[in-house]
């Protein structure tokens, strides 16, 4: 394992969620195994991207050449949180055309006529692609169990249900990096003022963050259930400190480094005869 720049431990072994976690003892103002600052996680970023890049891109190709592998990163935290900067800084790093990229808002009244991971699975990244869940179907076990739309029944069928789905996409060659941003809600509070005193993000607000907001401590317990339910071996949850927004970009991207890696990607070789093809070309 290739550490970035600064990095003294691997985030993906830092931040995995474990037996006995607790998502109450978790600092939302560190930057664990990071030894740097800003400046210095700005150049580790930099650094990194490239490597990233080229795993992508090895995914992409390998599958032209009938691999069936495939990435998809599940994005979850409370608003302001920057899970719109891990696509922007980490993902915005490799080829366009090699991402899958969902943005899961409420579901309309078609989606509300199905189980809830209906309108997950034709979502999930194709070979070789990979896929970015912005909100997910993690959605479904949150607000339900803050809002009370869900009865306690309800809610542990449908932790057996994600379960089972990861595990198909996984059993399918669909890697699955689960991430949750933890924002700390005095951190939340500023970036809320920040953008009503700035009319480039007005558009950003919304009124219905301040309600959201009100129900932090039953979104914490509502995130611990989740994470007890569902880290598993084959798709485990990573928590990200995310006040310093430079360090969860970073650690998000060595997390998804560390998994492409894990898949032992290579270049392939092609399937034309590779010194017929040279030959060809002295002569066009």
């Amino acid at each position: 394992m290739s550490l970035s720049l600064g990095f003294t431990a691997s985030p993906s072994e830092l931040l995995r969620v474990g037996p006995g976690f607790s998502l109450a003892a978790q600092p939302t103002n560190a930057s664990p195994g990071f030894s740097g600052r800003k400046d210095d996680g700005a150049a580790a970023l930099a650094e990194r991207a490239p490597v990233l890049a080229r795993l992508q891109e090895q995914l992409f190709a390998e599958s032209r050449f009938g691999c069936r592998k495939s990435i998809l990163l599940v994005l979850q935290a409370m608003d302001t949180a920057g899970k719109g900067g891990i696509v922007a800084h980490v993902v915005g790093a490799v080829d366009p055309q090699g991402v899958q990229l969902t943005a899961f808002k409420a579901p309309t009244e078609e989606e509300k006529a199905h189980d809830f991971l209906w309108r997950i699975r034709p979502a999930v990244p194709r070979t070789g692609m990979f896929g970015v869940f912005d909100r997910s179907h993690y959605e479904d076990v949150l607000i339900h169990r803050v809002h009370g739309w869900a009865d306690a029944a309800e809610l542990e069928r449908r932790y057996k249900a994600i379960n089972d789905f990861e595990a198909e996409l996984s059993a399918a060659g669909t890697t699955v990096v689960k991430v949750m941003l933890n924002l700390g809600a005095g951190e939340q509070l500023e970036r809320l003022r920040a953008r009503l005193h700035d009319p480039t993000k007005y558009w950003k607000y919304s009124p219905g963050d301040l309600d959201e907001r009100a129900n932090w401590s039953d979104y914490m317990d509502a995130y611990q259930k989740v994470f007890e339910r569902t880290s598993t071996a084959t798709a485990p949850w990573h928590v990200v400190p995310a006040d310093k927004k430079w360090y969860a970009r970073l650690a998000v991207q060595e997390i998804l480094i560390d998994a492409l890696a894990s898949l032992n990607l290579q270049w392939p070789a092609g399937n034309f005869d590779l010194q017929h093809e040279r030959a060809r070309l002295k002569d066009a």
